[in-house]
């Protein structure tokens, strides 16, 4: 048994000094190699950390998680839970942006007739509480999220104006590629013309027509696997088989076939932005040189052109959550859309807010540039690079090499690309099929916030090690369902009755906590983390017994600080090593001959020792299992 927290405990012993002294979209851009080291970013301090939040879950404190349950059985978070104390319980986590997932108002299966909202079938609906990425009406919010649904724009809007009190900006979801197969915006401005309200239905394709068509075939909902029944097998008078649809649309995923199959996004239908059905573009394409054009010069470029109509209608989408003060968007599966529709949109975002925060999903790593540069997004998912590989080395099966290979190619382009270890669509790190110990997730975690100076992603129950362990209905075990009413076990302990004072965690879950809360905030604050980097883990590999492909070490500086960060991804000790810091990093560093004190940041108890010698620094460590270490040169 531990006598002090396993974190303190792992510091200590890593502290140790050693026995020893000292588709549619255009062709990717080629871009020339960059250095290794990164350049710093101007921002003086820390770096922005965003806190994903699924808004249905996160204030629910039933815990009945009946599998199909209903709102009744299994409760709703709402609006009105992120109250003060649960926005200052998200602040503490050095958080800047909160990511408010499933607000637009989505398809769902519940009855809101009396607020002038239709029903939706649940044969095209996934799971009872609906995806949130099927959106039924842009111009308002989930009804199950308010109080009083016929007020729920207003909630929203205060809660706005609360998560502003806590000195922290609002991101949403916008889903450019597809919306709910039921969409009927009931909340739409005077003026606006609701999508598909205008299309031609009798042709495939017309360039301002907002969706795709099957002419002369009606839509049939797939043919349900054996072990699927619709609502779990609840009676309901709409489960029949059946949708009316005619002529059928395009799916969402980009299904051409009227009866899509169960693996296709069958939910939604596919918006046209004015891509021919071969591919090809019916607007005006961006030249190659607008990849080293200002936003301005992108704004300039589309005034006056005449473009497909389902742009217009998303920048009216935008600029109405703009107005109600919305800080910025997180764009499902920006890659399904073409990369001109971005530089048209974004360009009108940063005329409203210069500062909007524009978050893309993006898992081409060879579109990444295009979608930056000509795209004019702010930042990517870092998945297919970096996340892929953090989880490869977290499950014991992956190289540390490959994270400081992938670092290296994204190292023209690292600031903008968003590092996270969960989110919605991945596996909880505790989860049986993940890790199955969030412990695991420390050193990944640390190496994640510090390895560069691009913003780092949190989802909701991650600092308390929720596992996600038991199926809700549509959702499945290891992914927090987005499905589904349902509980999530961890978090609600964190709630503690609405407390929000993790008052109910066990021990191993606030130690965990704690770990997180110090590190964010870190990465968060600290001047280094907008600063220089440069990898020792190569020199360390070459040179140093002891030191394999199980560790990361790397340096973090700017003038005001410098700092070596080591992480151990093995759950067992490691053994005793000098490690070595190269001639050339102890001269970016300005370092003469001599010893110097190296104090660790996160726990602040600890401190070893920097030697360096005819110009190479030498640091001795025994590392503990799981050991994440900030070390700060004193000066």
């Amino acid at each position: 048994m531990h006598t002090k927290p396993f974190m303190l405990a792992a510091l200590s012993a890593a502290m140790m000094l050693a026995c020893q002294p000292a588709v549619e979209s255009p062709k990717p851009s080629s871009q020339a190699a960059q250095p290794a080291e990164s350049e710093p970013v101007a921002e003086a301090e820390g770096k922005p950390v965003v806190y994903q939040v699924f808004t249905r879950l996160f204030g629910n404190t039933n815990t009945t998680n009946k599998p199909w349950g209903t709102l009744e059985e299994n409760g709703v978070g709402k609006f009105s839970d992120f109250t003060d104390e649960a926005l200052a319980g998200i602040k503490e986590l050095g958080v800047t942006h909160v990511w408010y997932t499933g607000v637009p108002h989505h398809a769902v299966i519940r009855d809101y007739t009396a607020y002038g909202i239709s029903l939706d079938d649940p044969d095209v609906v996934k799971g009872r509480a609906g995806s949130p990425y099927a959106v039924k009406d842009y111009y308002n919010v989930s009804p199950d999220l308010a109080d009083d649904p016929a007020n729920r724009l207003q909630e929203f809007q205060a809660l706005i104006a609360r998560t502003h009190a806590h000195d922290m900006k609002v991101l949403i979801d916008i889903v450019p590629n597809h919306v709910a197969r039921n969409y009927q915006s009931i909340s739409r401005p005077e003026g606006v013309a609701d999508f598909g309200a205008n299309d031609d239905t009798s042709v495939a394709y017309a360039r301002d027509n907002n969706f795709y068509y099957i002419p002369g075939e009606a839509f049939q909902v797939p043919a349900w696997p054996d072990d699927y029944q619709v609502l779990g097998g609840e009676p309901h008078p709409m489960a029949d088989g059946h949708f009316e649809e005619n002529p059928a649309k395009w799916t969402g995923n980009g299904s051409r076939a009227a009866q899509p199959e169960f693996d296709d996004w069958y939910e939604t239908v596919k918006i046209n932005f004015g891509v021919r059905p071969d591919g090809s573009y019916d607007f005006d394409t961006l030249p190659a040189e607008y990849a080293q054009k200002s936003i301005e010069q992108h704004y300039s470029f589309w005034q006056g052109r005449d473009v497909p109509d389902s742009w217009e209608k998303f920048r009216d989408i935008v600029l109405y959550w703009l107005d109600m003060g919305v800080d910025g968007f997180r764009y499902d599966m920006a890659e399904m859309v073409p990369v001109e529709f971005w530089s048209y949109l974004n360009s009108h975002i940063k005329q409203v807010n210069p500062d909007a925060f524009l978050l893309a999903e993006v898992y081409q790593p060879d579109l990444y540039r295009d979608y930056l540069h000509l795209g004019r997004m702010d930042y990517l998912y870092d998945k297919v690079e970096f996340y892929d590989n953090l989880k490869w080395v977290m499950q014991g099966h992956g190289s540390s090499d490959e994270l400081i290979a992938t670092q290296e190619r994204m190292a023209d382009i690292e600031h903008h690309m968003l590092h996270f270890l969960e989110n919605h669509d991945e596996q909880r790190i505790a989860s049986p099929e993940f890790a199955g110990d969030a412990r695991l997730g420390m050193p990944a975690m640390l190496v994640s916030a510090t390895i560069s100076t691009s913003p780092t992603m949190l989802y909701f129950g991650q600092d308390v090690g929720e596992a996600a362990s038991e199926d809700a209905g549509f959702g499945k075990a290891s992914r927090t369902t987005i499905f589904d009413y349902w509980g999530v076990p961890a978090h609600q302990r964190w709630m503690n009755d609405g407390k929000f004072d993790g008052g109910a965690l066990t021990e191993a879950e606030r130690e965990l906590r704690d770990f997180y809360v110090r590190l964010m905030r870190f990465s968060a604050e600290q001047p280094a983390m907008n600063g220089h980097y440069a990898e020792i883990h190569s020199a360390n590999r070459a040179h140093t017994e002891h030191y394999d492909d199980k560790l990361l070490s790397y340096l973090r500086w700017s003038e005001q600080q410098k700092l070596l960060i080591v992480a151990n991804f093995r759950d067992q000790p490691h053994a005793p090593l000098q490690l070595l810091l190269p001639a050339e990093q102890i001269t970016a560093w300005g370092l003469s001959d001599g010893e110097y004190q190296l104090t660790e940041q996160l726990y602040g108890e600890l401190t070893t020792t920097l030697t360096v010698q005819q110009g190479v620094g030498t640091v001795p460590l025994t590392l503990a299992p799981l050991a994440s270490l900030i070390l700060q040169l004193e000066e």
